[in-house]
C-alpha cells in the first residue's frame, strides 16, 4: 500500500496565529470568544493551560483578557469590550478581516449583503455583525433568489466554502440579478490550494482518509469534494478515530487534512497505518518524510552556543546539531571582528538568524534588520499601506519581494477588472494592504492593490459627491461665483467653483469672437462669473465671463460719432454685403451699394474674408446696436453720365449713384444691422 499525504496541510495561518497565541500567552484571566479551532485535541490542550473558553461575552468578567479566534466576530463584541475594559487580542484572519471590511463599507452604502456560506458558521455570524442593515445567507444554489431580483446586491463568501459551489450560487445569482449584483470571492487562497489537492488525489486514489474535526467546516467541504471523485472516503478526527484495516485491500491512499489539523496528527495518521497494518512501505515513507522536515526555517531566529573563533569567523553549535556550524565573520554583529574577543566568549549563548537551509547559513547582523522587519509587519498587519517594486510575474499574478519576505499580488487584486498583460507590471512600484501572511512554506505576503484603488476612488466619489450637494445648495443662477480655470478645450473652459467642475462655453467667454479661450482666460488663475444655468439632475452648471464685462456697445456712443471713418477687417460676406469688425464685439454692415460705384452682382467681387479695411460710418444706433458703413464714400466718384431722351425729343442725365444721405436704413431682414451674434441667432 501506497500512502500519499497532502502537500497543502496542517494549520493555516490564520489559525495557528490564534493557536500560538492561546499557546504563548499568559493564561491568567484569559478567555476565548468560542472554541478557538473545530479540533477537540487542540482545544483540550488549551484549556488545560486555564484558558476558558466562552460562548457568551457575558460570561468574560469587566477587565479580562479576551482572545478573538480566526473566525473572528462581530462589531458589537469589540464596542461592548471597549466598554467594560476588556483586553481584545484580535486573532481574526486576514482573509476574514477583509471580508468584514468589504460587508461593512458596501452596507453602508445601502447594498444588500449576501454571505455565501453556512449560517450557523462562527465566521458568517461574526460578518452579519459587520452589515449595518444585517445579511440573508445563501449555502446552496438551489436557494430561492427572487427576492433580490429588484435590489442592488453585494455578495462575499465564507472563506472556507467550497469554491465549485460558490461558483454555482453566483451563476444563479446573475441571472436573477443582473448587473446590479457585485462579487467579491473571498474564498481564501489556502482553502482552494487545499481543494484542488484533495480534488487531484481522489480522482488519483483508491481511499481518501479525510482528518479534521467533526464541526470543521472546511472539513465538511474536503470530505464532500473528496465523496465525488472517489468510492471509498472516510473521515476521521483524530488518528485514534479509525481502524486501520480497512486499508489493507487498498493499493494507494490519499490523506488529506483540514485547516483545523496540526501536521502531528497528519504524522500520528501515517504512523498508525505502519503499525497497524505492518506496511513496510509504509513505513520508509514516514521515515522519509519526517528525515526530510528542515530543523529549520529560513527567517527563524535560534540560539546558538560559541564553541570557537578562528580567522573564518565564530563557530557555534545549534540545538540538538551533531556539530559545529560556522558563522562567517562578515555576518557577526561588529565593526570589526575580532576573534580574540570573541575567543573570549566561548560557552556564551548568541542570537542568531537562518538566512539558508541545506546547507545551514547563520547571521548576526540580519537579527536587527528582522526585528525592524517584524515591528513593519506589525504595521502592515493594522492596515498599513506599503510598497514593493515588481520583480517578475506568472499565471497566477505579479511577485516582488519586503525584506526576507516574498511578495504574491494574484492577478484579481492588481486592479478592478481583468488585467491581460501582467508583463506590463515588472519593474513598477505596486501599493500594496495585506491579504494574509503565510509561513507555512517559507515566507510569503499576499497583498492587494485594488483594494487600495478602489478605496480611493471610492472616497473621490464621495467627496464629489459632497461637493455637488453643497454646490447644488448654496449657488443659484445669476449668482456670481468664483472659480478657477482648471482646463480649457475647443468649446469652453471647465472652471472649479468650491471645488465643483463647471463649464464656460467660449461664446460666453467674450463679446467678441475668439479664437481660444486663453486668449481671455489663463489656466491656473482664477476670476469671477455668472452662474447662467443650473441642471442638479445631470450634475451640470454653465456659467459666463462676458456677462460681466461691459459691452462694447455700451461705450459706442463715447468712441464714434456718424462721419467717422474707421479702419476694420472683414469678418463676414452675405448675399447684401459685408460685415465688418470695427472693434472686439462691434461690427457694421457695409451694404453691397456702399461699396463700390459700380454696380456689384455679389460683394465677394470686391472684398473678402479677412481683408482689412477704411470705411466711413453713415449711420449710428447704439441703443439697437448697429452701425452702418461705407466704403465708396472714401472713393473718387466717377465724373461719367448718361444720356437719354426725354418726352420731348431732349436729353437729360440720368445719375447713376446714391448719395450716402439718400441710403436708407437696413433691417435684420435684408442688409442686417446687428452683431455676427444677433444674426446667427435670428437665422
Amino acid at each position: 500500500m501506497k500512502a500519499i499525504a497532502a502537500r497543502y496541510g496542517g494549520f493555516c495561518s490564520g489559525v495557528k496565529n490564534a493557536v500560538d497565541t492561546a499557546m504563548k500567552i499568559n493564561p491568567e484571566n484569559t478567555y476565548i470568544y468560542g472554541e478557538i479551532i473545530h479540533n477537540r485535541d487542540v482545544v483540550d490542550e488549551i484549556e488545560r493551560r486555564g484558558i476558558k473558553t466562552v460562548e457568551n461575552l457575558a460570561d468574560v468578567p469587566d477587565g479580562a483578557r479576551l482572545i478573538i479566534r480566526s473566525h473572528g466576530a462581530g462589531e458589537e463584541i469589540f464596542k461592548e469590550c471597549a466598554a467594560r475594559n476588556i483586553e481584545v487580542i484580535d486573532c481574526t484572519c486576514a482573509f476574514v478581516k477583509r471580508t468584514q471590511r468589504i460587508v461593512r463599507e458596501k452596507s453602508e452604502q445601502g447594498k444588500t449583503i449576501i454571505i455565501v456560506g453556512e449560517k450557523t458558521h462562527p465566521e458568517v455570524i461574526g460578518l452579519t455583525g459587520w452589515c449595518k442593515n444585517g445579511a440573508r445567507v445563501i449555502s446552496s444554489e438551489n436557494d430561492d433568489l427572487t427576492e433580490f431580483s429588484d435590489k442592488n446586491c453585494c455578495v462575499v463568501a465564507q472563506t472556507t466554502f467550497s469554491e465549485e459551489k460558490f461558483e454555482k450560487i453566483i451563476k444563479n445569482l446573475r441571472q436573477t440579478v443582473g448587473k446590479t449584483v457585485e462579487v467579491f470571492k473571498t474564498i481564501c487562497y489556502t482553502t482552494v490550494s487545499r481543494q484542488n489537492e484533495a480534488r487531484k488525489l481522489a480522482k488519483e486514489c483508491d481511499a481518501i482518509l479525510v482528518v479534521g474535526g467533526s464541526n470543521s467546516s472546511n472539513t465538511g467541504k474536503l470530505y464532500d469534494i473528496c465523496r465525488e471523485l472517489c468510492k471509498d472516503v472516510f473521515r476521521l478526527k483524530n488518528a485514534s478515530d479509525f481502524d486501520y484495516k480497512k486499508l489493507q485491500r487498498f493499493n494507494k491512499v490519499g490523506i488529506v487534512t483540514g485547516a483545523s489539523t496540526p501536521n502531528e496528527q497528519t504524522q500520528e495518521v501515517l504512523l498508525k497505518m505502519v503499525t497497524e497494518t505492518a506496511d513496510k512501505a509504509t513505513m520508509e515513507q514516514v521515515v522519509a518524510n519526517m528525515d526530510n522536515q528542515p530543523r529549520f526555517r529560513k527567517g527563524d531566529i535560534i540560539k546558538a552556543t560559541i564553541s570557537k573563533a578562528d580567522d573564518q569567523g565564530i563557530s557555534v553549535l545549534l540545538p540538538m546539531a551533531k556539530k559545529e556550524i560556522l558563522l562567517d565573520k562578515n555576518e557577526v554583529d561588529c565593526e570589526t571582528y575580532d576573534k580574540e574577543a570573541y575567543a573570549s566568549k566561548i560557552g556564551d549563548e548568541i542570537e542568531l538568524m537562518v538566512t539558508a537551509v541545506n546547507p545551514v547559513k547563520l547571521s548576526q547582523k540580519q537579527i536587527k534588520q528582522a526585528k525592524e522587519e517584524e515591528a513593519m509587519l506589525e504595521g502592515i498587519k493594522e492596515g498599513q499601506e506599503f510598497s514593493i517594486t515588481c520583480t517578475g510575474s506568472n499565471k497566477g499574478g505579479l511577485t516582488g519581494s519586503l525584506g526576507t519576505y516574498k511578495v504574491f499580488v494574484p492577478a484579481r487584486e492588481i486592479r478592478s477588472g481583468y488585467v491581460k498583460e501582467l508583463d506590463k507590471y515588472v519593474g513598477k512600484k505596486l501599493r500594496l494592504k495585506l491579504l494574509e501572511i503565510n509561513t507555512e512554506k517559507g515566507k510569503e505576503i499576499v497583498a492587494s492593490q485594488r483594494v487600495i484603488i478602489e478605496a480611493e476612488k471610492a472616497a473621490r466619489e464621495a467627496e464629489k459627491a459632497a461637493k455637488e450637494a453643497e454646490f447644488f445648495a448654496n449657488v443659484h443662477v445669476d449668482d456670481i461665483v468664483e472659480g478657477k480655470v482648471e482646463r480649457v478645450t475647443g468649446f469652453g473652459a471647465f472652471v472649479s467653483v468650491n471645488g465643483f467642475d463647471c463649464l464656460a462655453r467660449i461664446s460666453d467667454i467674450s463679446w467678441g469672437e475668439i479664437e481660444s479661450v486663453t486668449d481671455v482666460l489663463e489656466i491656473g488663475k482664477t476670476y469671477q462669473f455668472k452662474v447662467l444655468k443650473l441642471d442638479p439632475a445631470n450634475k451640470k452648471a454653465a456659467i459666463g465671463y462676458k456677462q460681466l464685462q461691459p459691452h462694447p456697445w455700451d461705450l459706442v456712443g463715447e468712441k464714434y460719432v456718424e462721419g467717422d471713418v474707421i479702419h476694420g477687417k472683414v469678418v463676414r460676406i452675405v448675399p447684401f454685403g459685408a460685415f465688418v469688425e470695427v472693434e472686439k464685439g462691434i461690427d457694421g454692415l457695409v451694404h453691397v451699394s456702399q461699396i463700390s460705384h459700380e454696380f456689384l452682382e455679389n460683394p465677394t467681387s470686391a472684398l473678402t474674408i479677412g481683408q482689412e479695411i477704411d470705411a466711413k460710418i453713415l449711420r449710428l444706433n447704439p441703443e439697437e446696436r448697429k452701425m452702418t458703413l461705407s466704403i465708396k464714400a472714401l472713393l473718387p466718384r466717377p465724373e461719367r453720365e448718361d444720356k437719354k431722351d426725354d418726352e420731348k425729343g431732349g436729353k437729360k442725365a440720368v445719375k447713376t449713384t446714391l448719395d450716402p444721405d439718400e441710403m436708407t436704413s437696413w433691417t435684420d431682414d435684408n442688409e442686417g444691422g446687428a452683431s455676427i451674434a444677433d444674426l446667427m441667432k435670428n437665422n
